[in-house]
Protein backbone atom coordinates (compact mmCIF):
# COMPACT_ATOMS: atom_id res chain seq x y z
CA UNK A 1 0.00 0.00 0.00
CA UNK A 2 1.11 3.76 -0.86
CA UNK A 3 2.42 5.29 2.12
CA UNK A 4 1.97 9.46 1.37
CA UNK A 5 4.76 11.79 2.57
CA UNK A 6 4.39 15.50 2.37
CA UNK A 7 3.36 17.39 -1.00
CA UNK A 8 2.12 14.06 -2.12
CA UNK A 9 -0.34 14.54 -4.64
CA UNK A 10 -4.06 13.09 -3.99
CA UNK A 11 -6.29 12.48 -6.83
CA UNK A 12 -9.94 14.12 -6.34
CA UNK A 13 -12.73 12.41 -8.44
CA UNK A 14 -16.53 11.81 -8.80
CA UNK A 15 -16.99 8.19 -10.48
CA UNK A 16 -20.56 8.20 -9.58
CA UNK A 17 -22.92 10.72 -7.61
CA UNK A 18 -22.73 14.30 -8.41
CA UNK A 19 -21.26 17.24 -5.96
CA UNK A 20 -20.72 20.26 -5.59
CA UNK A 21 -17.24 21.93 -4.40
CA UNK A 22 -18.94 23.34 -1.51
CA UNK A 23 -19.58 19.89 -0.23
CA UNK A 24 -15.75 19.12 -0.07
CA UNK A 25 -14.15 22.19 0.70
CA UNK A 26 -13.64 21.19 4.74
CA UNK A 27 -12.66 17.92 3.63
CA UNK A 28 -10.09 19.37 0.70
CA UNK A 29 -8.85 22.13 3.72
CA UNK A 30 -7.83 19.02 5.78
CA UNK A 31 -6.23 17.21 3.21
CA UNK A 32 -4.34 20.61 2.67
CA UNK A 33 -3.55 20.97 6.23
CA UNK A 34 -2.06 17.17 6.01
CA UNK A 35 0.61 18.30 3.69
CA UNK A 36 -0.99 16.84 0.77
CA UNK A 37 -1.84 18.02 -3.10
CA UNK A 38 -5.19 18.15 -3.94
CA UNK A 39 -5.73 17.32 -7.94
CA UNK A 40 -9.09 17.40 -9.14
CA UNK A 41 -10.42 15.47 -12.21
CA UNK A 42 -11.32 17.19 -15.22
CA UNK A 43 -15.06 16.78 -14.46
CA UNK A 44 -15.35 16.65 -10.58
CA UNK A 45 -17.68 19.13 -10.20
CA UNK A 46 -19.68 18.41 -13.27
CA UNK A 47 -23.65 17.30 -13.24
CA UNK A 48 -25.38 15.23 -15.76
CA UNK A 49 -28.76 13.83 -13.90
CA UNK A 50 -27.98 12.49 -10.65
CA UNK A 51 -24.20 11.53 -11.83
CA UNK A 52 -21.52 13.58 -11.59
CA UNK A 53 -21.34 13.39 -15.55
CA UNK A 54 -22.08 11.01 -18.45
CA UNK A 55 -20.37 7.48 -17.94
CA UNK A 56 -17.46 8.51 -20.80
CA UNK A 57 -16.58 11.73 -18.71
CA UNK A 58 -16.81 9.75 -15.47
CA UNK A 59 -14.83 7.09 -17.36
CA UNK A 60 -11.96 9.35 -19.00
CA UNK A 61 -11.47 11.14 -15.44
CA UNK A 62 -11.11 7.50 -13.68
CA UNK A 63 -8.66 6.24 -16.15
CA UNK A 64 -6.51 9.33 -16.05
CA UNK A 65 -6.57 8.98 -12.57
CA UNK A 66 -5.76 5.08 -12.72
CA UNK A 67 -3.05 6.02 -15.43
CA UNK A 68 -1.09 9.01 -13.26
CA UNK A 69 2.33 8.67 -12.33
CA UNK A 70 1.77 11.55 -10.17
CA UNK A 71 -1.10 10.67 -8.39
CA UNK A 72 -0.49 8.65 -5.04
CA UNK A 73 -3.96 7.91 -3.89
CA UNK A 74 -7.48 8.54 -5.23
CA UNK A 75 -10.11 9.91 -2.97
CA UNK A 76 -13.37 9.65 -3.73
CA UNK A 77 -15.87 12.49 -3.47
CA UNK A 78 -19.33 10.41 -2.98
CA UNK A 79 -21.04 7.17 -4.00
CA UNK A 80 -24.11 7.48 -5.21
CA UNK A 81 -24.60 5.15 -8.40
CA UNK A 82 -22.55 4.69 -11.79
CA UNK A 83 -19.34 2.76 -11.37
CA UNK A 84 -21.11 -0.49 -12.76
CA UNK A 85 -21.77 1.42 -16.11
CA UNK A 86 -17.66 2.47 -16.86
CA UNK A 87 -15.71 -0.46 -14.29
CA UNK A 88 -15.51 -3.08 -17.34
CA UNK A 89 -14.48 -0.68 -19.90
CA UNK A 90 -11.36 0.83 -17.65
CA UNK A 91 -8.13 -0.36 -18.46
CA UNK A 92 -5.49 -1.48 -15.37
CA UNK A 93 -2.45 -1.96 -16.79
CA UNK A 94 -0.74 1.50 -16.06
CA UNK A 95 -2.72 1.05 -12.71
CA UNK A 96 -0.99 -2.32 -12.02
CA UNK A 97 2.28 -1.00 -12.68
CA UNK A 98 1.91 2.01 -10.66
CA UNK A 99 -0.96 1.28 -7.96
CA UNK A 100 -2.67 4.02 -6.19
CA UNK A 101 -4.88 3.61 -2.65
CA UNK A 102 -8.50 4.25 -3.69
CA UNK A 103 -10.66 5.63 -0.32
CA UNK A 104 -14.56 5.28 -0.41
CA UNK A 105 -17.64 3.48 0.41
CA UNK A 106 -20.46 2.52 -1.09
CA UNK A 107 -20.95 2.73 -4.79
CA UNK A 108 -16.79 2.61 -4.72
CA UNK A 109 -17.53 -1.07 -3.43
CA UNK A 110 -17.24 -1.46 -7.54
CA UNK A 111 -14.01 -0.36 -7.38
CA UNK A 112 -12.62 -1.93 -4.05
CA UNK A 113 -13.63 -5.40 -5.96
CA UNK A 114 -11.87 -4.36 -9.06
CA UNK A 115 -8.11 -3.70 -7.42
CA UNK A 116 -8.62 -6.15 -5.15
CA UNK A 117 -8.66 -8.73 -8.22
CA UNK A 118 -5.36 -7.60 -8.90
CA UNK A 119 -3.77 -7.73 -4.97
CA UNK A 120 -3.80 -3.94 -4.46
CA UNK A 121 -5.26 -3.06 -0.96
CA UNK A 122 -7.56 -0.24 -0.60
CA UNK A 123 -9.68 1.66 2.30
CA UNK A 124 -13.15 1.44 3.23
CA UNK A 125 -13.40 5.00 4.57
CA UNK A 126 -15.61 8.58 5.02
CA UNK A 127 -15.19 10.36 1.24
CA UNK A 128 -14.58 13.95 1.53
CA UNK A 129 -18.41 14.76 0.84
CA UNK A 130 -18.64 13.36 4.88
CA UNK A 131 -15.58 14.86 5.95
CA UNK A 132 -17.34 17.55 7.80
CA UNK A 133 -19.67 15.13 9.85
CA UNK A 134 -17.23 12.53 10.70
CA UNK A 135 -15.60 12.64 14.21
CA UNK A 136 -12.34 13.61 14.32
CA UNK A 137 -10.82 10.60 16.03
CA UNK A 138 -11.80 8.90 12.44
CA UNK A 139 -10.69 11.87 10.60
CA UNK A 140 -7.18 10.95 12.23
CA UNK A 141 -7.21 7.14 11.57
CA UNK A 142 -7.82 8.00 7.96
CA UNK A 143 -4.49 10.37 8.32
CA UNK A 144 -3.19 7.22 9.73
CA UNK A 145 -3.78 4.91 6.90
CA UNK A 146 -2.02 7.77 4.30
CA UNK A 147 0.99 7.69 6.25
CA UNK A 148 1.35 3.96 6.84
CA UNK A 149 0.11 3.68 10.00
CA UNK A 150 -3.03 1.01 10.38
CA UNK A 151 -5.47 1.46 13.65
CA UNK A 152 -6.61 -1.63 15.66
CA UNK A 153 -10.47 -1.39 17.05
CA UNK A 154 -12.43 -2.84 19.84
CA UNK A 155 -15.88 -2.37 20.05
CA UNK A 156 -18.54 -3.77 22.49
CA UNK A 157 -20.20 -7.03 22.16
CA UNK A 158 -23.18 -7.75 20.52
CA UNK A 159 -25.55 -10.60 21.51
CA UNK A 160 -25.28 -12.60 18.28
CA UNK A 161 -21.62 -12.21 17.90
CA UNK A 162 -19.81 -15.43 17.46
CA UNK A 163 -16.76 -16.00 19.69
CA UNK A 164 -13.70 -17.20 17.60
CA UNK A 165 -10.19 -15.78 15.69
CA UNK A 166 -9.73 -15.51 12.34
CA UNK A 167 -6.82 -13.76 10.13
CA UNK A 168 -6.79 -13.45 6.72
CA UNK A 169 -7.00 -9.82 4.16
CA UNK A 170 -10.38 -8.13 4.38
CA UNK A 171 -12.67 -7.91 1.15
CA UNK A 172 -16.15 -6.15 1.01
CA UNK A 173 -18.30 -3.44 1.31
CA UNK A 174 -21.93 -2.21 0.58
CA UNK A 175 -23.90 -5.49 0.29
CA UNK A 176 -25.81 -4.53 -2.50
CA UNK A 177 -22.95 -3.58 -4.79
CA UNK A 178 -21.56 -6.52 -4.24
CA UNK A 179 -24.88 -8.49 -5.03
CA UNK A 180 -24.53 -6.58 -8.40
CA UNK A 181 -21.37 -7.89 -9.44
CA UNK A 182 -22.35 -11.67 -8.53
CA UNK A 183 -21.28 -13.75 -11.38
CA UNK A 184 -19.45 -11.32 -13.16
CA UNK A 185 -15.41 -11.01 -13.60
CA UNK A 186 -15.44 -8.27 -10.53
CA UNK A 187 -16.53 -11.10 -8.01
CA UNK A 188 -14.29 -11.09 -5.10
CA UNK A 189 -12.53 -14.28 -4.09
CA UNK A 190 -13.55 -14.82 -0.92
CA UNK A 191 -11.12 -17.90 -0.23
CA UNK A 192 -9.68 -17.26 3.54
CA UNK A 193 -11.34 -14.09 3.49
CA UNK A 194 -12.99 -12.10 5.98
CA UNK A 195 -15.75 -10.51 4.73
CA UNK A 196 -17.08 -7.06 5.85
CA UNK A 197 -20.61 -6.41 4.24
CA UNK A 198 -23.09 -3.25 5.53
CA UNK A 199 -26.17 -1.27 2.90
CA UNK A 200 -28.24 1.43 3.35
CA UNK A 201 -32.01 1.63 2.14
CA UNK A 202 -33.07 -1.49 1.50
CA UNK A 203 -35.92 -3.65 2.81
CA UNK A 204 -35.39 -6.54 5.14
CA UNK A 205 -36.14 -9.43 2.67
CA UNK A 206 -34.28 -8.04 -0.03
CA UNK A 207 -31.07 -8.16 2.60
CA UNK A 208 -32.02 -11.73 3.53
CA UNK A 209 -32.02 -12.62 -0.58
CA UNK A 210 -28.62 -11.25 -1.17
CA UNK A 211 -27.36 -12.99 2.03
CA UNK A 212 -29.05 -16.05 0.64
CA UNK A 213 -27.22 -15.70 -2.72
CA UNK A 214 -24.39 -15.40 -1.13
CA UNK A 215 -25.17 -18.79 1.25
CA UNK A 216 -25.95 -20.70 -1.90
CA UNK A 217 -23.13 -19.45 -3.99
CA UNK A 218 -20.34 -21.16 -1.49
CA UNK A 219 -19.40 -17.80 -0.34
CA UNK A 220 -19.72 -18.95 3.60
CA UNK A 221 -18.01 -21.86 3.11
CA UNK A 222 -14.51 -19.62 2.03
CA UNK A 223 -14.45 -16.66 4.55
CA UNK A 224 -12.47 -17.11 7.93
CA UNK A 225 -14.79 -14.30 9.38
CA UNK A 226 -17.27 -12.44 8.93
CA UNK A 227 -18.19 -8.48 10.29
CA UNK A 228 -21.28 -6.80 9.77
CA UNK A 229 -21.69 -3.52 9.22
CA UNK A 230 -24.50 -0.74 9.99
CA UNK A 231 -28.00 -1.36 8.02
CA UNK A 232 -28.74 2.07 7.51
CA UNK A 233 -32.29 2.99 7.20
CA UNK A 234 -33.11 -0.70 6.24
CA UNK A 235 -36.62 -1.22 7.31
CA UNK A 236 -37.29 -4.07 9.55
CA UNK A 237 -40.50 -6.56 8.58
CA UNK A 238 -42.36 -8.55 11.44
CA UNK A 239 -43.89 -10.57 9.00
CA UNK A 240 -40.07 -11.91 8.00
CA UNK A 241 -40.36 -12.95 11.63
CA UNK A 242 -36.76 -11.90 12.50
CA UNK A 243 -34.54 -9.09 12.59
CA UNK A 244 -32.00 -7.75 9.46
CA UNK A 245 -29.46 -9.14 12.01
CA UNK A 246 -30.86 -12.10 12.78
CA UNK A 247 -31.11 -12.78 9.16
CA UNK A 248 -27.83 -12.48 9.22
CA UNK A 249 -26.99 -14.61 11.84
CA UNK A 250 -29.16 -17.73 10.82
CA UNK A 251 -28.06 -17.82 7.45
CA UNK A 252 -24.25 -18.47 8.89
CA UNK A 253 -25.51 -20.31 11.69
CA UNK A 254 -24.06 -23.60 10.74
CA UNK A 255 -20.61 -22.79 9.89
CA UNK A 256 -17.75 -22.06 12.25
CA UNK A 257 -16.18 -18.94 11.44
CA UNK A 258 -16.12 -15.91 14.09
CA UNK A 259 -19.30 -12.83 13.51
CA UNK A 260 -18.76 -9.42 14.91
CA UNK A 261 -22.25 -7.44 15.01
CA UNK A 262 -23.05 -4.02 14.59
CA UNK A 263 -19.04 -2.95 13.59
CA UNK A 264 -19.19 0.64 13.03
CA UNK A 265 -18.57 1.25 9.67
CA UNK A 266 -21.07 1.92 6.82
CA UNK A 267 -23.50 4.94 5.52
CA UNK A 268 -23.53 6.46 9.39
CA UNK A 269 -20.92 9.44 10.31
CA UNK A 270 -18.96 7.00 12.91
CA UNK A 271 -17.45 5.01 9.60
CA UNK A 272 -14.59 3.46 10.75
CA UNK A 273 -11.70 3.24 8.08
CA UNK A 274 -11.48 -0.86 7.17
CA UNK A 275 -8.31 -1.56 4.86
CA UNK A 276 -9.20 -4.25 2.36
CA UNK A 277 -6.98 -6.07 1.04
CA UNK A 278 -3.57 -6.43 4.15
CA UNK A 279 -3.58 -9.16 6.49
CA UNK A 280 -5.45 -8.59 9.46
CA UNK A 281 -6.90 -10.35 12.14
CA UNK A 282 -10.30 -10.40 13.91
CA UNK A 283 -11.03 -11.45 17.46
CA UNK A 284 -14.41 -11.60 18.91
CA UNK A 285 -14.56 -12.73 22.88
CA UNK A 286 -17.33 -12.32 25.13
CA UNK A 287 -17.01 -9.35 26.20
CA UNK A 288 -15.74 -7.35 22.85
CA UNK A 289 -14.15 -8.02 19.73
CA UNK A 290 -11.14 -6.60 18.17
CA UNK A 291 -9.72 -5.89 15.01
CA UNK A 292 -6.49 -4.95 13.90
CA UNK A 293 -4.25 -4.34 10.79
CA UNK A 294 -0.69 -5.76 10.12
CA UNK A 295 1.16 -4.17 7.65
Amino acid sequence: MKILNKNNKIGILSPSGRVCREDVSFALETLQSWGFEPIFGKNCFHSYGCFSDTPENRKSDLQAMLDSSEIRTIFCTRGGYGLAQIINDLNFDLFKKNPKTIIGYSDITVLHSAVSQLGIPSVHAPMLRNFSSTPTDILNNIHQILVGEFPSYSIASHELNRQGEAKGKIVGGNLSVLFGLRGTRFDLNFKNKILFIEDIGEKAHQIDRMLWNLKIGGVFEQISGLIVGQFTNCAEDESLMQTIQQSVANVVKEYNFPVCFNFPAGHTDVNYPIVFGVPAELKVEQDKAECRFMA
